[in-house]
């Protein structure tokens, strides 16, 4: 699991439009939050994208970029970006690569039944790449918020 102060590790992948995106894409110049989610189009993942949409005017103004992962394909995240007019990239992690990296692929389970996903997580990276806010397990429910508050006191 990552820790404060720690480089963030690097990654590549694409996003809803099939288009290529990377950590250090915004090195030097912005703020990113990566937030991992379990699966696109379900109750609480579409709770969260929709409050980081909601916010997504004032995560920029910030100078701060919101990029959500999930395992699901470029395919899944459109169809989900077109439903809820979303206004965040997606970015698809189809081989469990960012997963691992950040620590987010865990053993989790529901009704007495174990295995592995994602577990809802969200990381503030700062513009030199380093990890300030590591966040393992959170609610949807107001976590994005919670986040904007956080880069506006940084």
């Amino acid at each position: 699991m990552l820790e404060k102060n720690q480089p963030a590790p690097d990654f590549s992948a694409p996003n809803q439009d099939g288009v290529s995106v990377s950590l250090t894409d915004y090195r030097g110049a912005k703020k990113v939050i990566v937030y991992f989610y379990p699966k696109d189009d379900t109750p609480g993942c579409t709770i969260e994208a929709n409050e980081f949409t909601a916010l997504a005017s004032e995560f920029a103004r910030h100078d701060t970029v919101v990029l959500g992962v999930s395992k699901d394909s470029c395919a899944s995240h459109r169809a989900f970006v077109d439903k809820y007019g979303l206004k965040v990239d997606l970015l698809a992690d189809t081989g469990g690569e960012l997963c691992e990296a950040y620590g987010v692929w865990q053993e989790k389970e529901k009704n007495g039944e174990k295995k592995m996903g994602i577990v809802r997580s969200t990381f503030l990276i700062d513009e030199d790449g380093l990890v300030k806010e590591a966040h393992y397990g959170v609610s949807a429910e107001g976590h994005a918020q919670a986040m904007l508050d956080r880069v506006a006191g940084s």
